[in-house]
């Protein structure tokens, strides 16, 4: 193993809460998620050599990260339009809270009717980004990225309310 492929590993071992993340966004089973977990790993070591230090690599894995279940989010679609929704269990390192169970379980089923990129705008939402970092993010304006996180959001109410859930 080389020194760029050891610091690879460990950069994505640093911040492999990112592939959880971003998984969980996208995928609704279990096994979707490993195999996107999967995906984004090799489009990563793909592009690790075009990696030039420019922004933190959080940022940048994120970006691809993002990108490539997008498109691998694209091509699911397009072999089947219906999803099957099974009981997500959260980390193992995370100490087990029913209720937030319960609430997370509600908030990743309502996501999954979201649209890519809908669901990239709440992701990097929830990840603390501000609205030009979003759009940084996603390649559109500030003033574009807070008018789809605000209709993001207000869609992913609307949807949990309409499930019978209150927001």
């Amino acid at each position: 193993m080389d020194i760029s492929e050891k610091q690879f590993l460990t950069l994505v071992a640093a911040h492999k809460g990112i592939l959880h993340k971003v998984g969980r966004m996208y995928m609704d089973t279990a096994e979707d998620r490993e195999d996107l977990h999967q995906e984004i790993i090799i489009q990563l070591w793909k592009s690790y050599g075009n990696f030039k230090g420019e922004s933190e690599f959080s940022s940048w894995m994120y970006r691809v990260a993002v990108n490539t279940a997008i498109t691998y989010f694209k091509k699911e679609k397009r072999r089947s339009d219906t999803f099957t929704y099974e009981v997500i269990t959260e980390p193992v390192s995370e100490p087990y809270d029913d209720q937030k169970d319960q609430q997370l379980e509600v908030f990743y089923k309502a996501v999954q009717k979201l649209t890519a990129v809908e669901k990239a705008v709440i992701l990097y939402f929830m990840e603390g980004l501000s609205h030009k970092e979003i759009g940084g993010q996603l390649g559109i304006s500030e003033v574009n990225a807070r008018v789809k996180l605000s209709r993001t959001k207000e869609k992913l109410q609307n949807i949990i309310k309409n499930s019978g859930h209150e927001s």
